[in-house]
């Protein structure tokens, strides 16, 4: 159809002609009302935005001289936000004489690793920023078709085995 029929049409219905596809040949237009289409798609970049996670990072900060209980606690915190799926970073303070003791700090982390196991990602490994030691975790990738394990079915009672006399 020719441009100008397509005009006459889109006046008549008090509609747009919009451009589809300029790099086809010849370029496909549409005939429809512009503002609305313009309406929808913003109305569904903002449902879209609605439904997504927004991954924030925790911070954990840990002492070299930290005790057993506090240390549990702490990693309990760390598992906590891997399941909540957050990203969680580790951090450990270096105050005056406990720079000479950046070694403990190192072990504190990498127990920290072991213990969390595949409940989490190493994102980065401990690395020293002036008299911080950090390290980030991040909550694992599901695997694409792997359900979690729910509650199994209940099984029909068997049968009593025949009595023998």
């Amino acid at each position: 159809m020719p441009p100008y029929e397509a005009l006459k049409i889109a006046r008549e219905k008090s509609l747009d002609v919009v451009e589809v596809s300029p790099t086809a040949q010849p370029p496909v237009c549409r005939i429809m009302d512009y503002g609305k289409y313009l309406y929808q798609q913003e109305k569904r970049e903002r449902e879209a935005k609605k439904h997504q996670h927004q991954i924030t990072v925790k911070e954990v900060k840990f002492r070299i001289n930290v005790d057993d209980h506090d240390y549990e606690t702490k990693k309990n915190h760390v598992l906590r936000f891997l399941g909540e799926g957050d990203k969680v970073k580790a951090t450990i303070f270096f105050r005056g004489r406990e720079m000479t003791r950046q070694g403990l700090g190192r072990e504190i982390l990498e127990r920290l690793i072991t213990d969390i196991g595949d409940k989490g990602i190493v994102e980065f490994r401990p690395r020293q920023e002036g008299n911080t030691l950090h390290l980030i975790l991040a909550p694992p990738k599901a695997q694409p078709g792997a359900k979690p394990p729910g509650p199994k079915p209940p099984q029909p009672p068997r049968p009593a085995p025949p009595q023998t006399q």
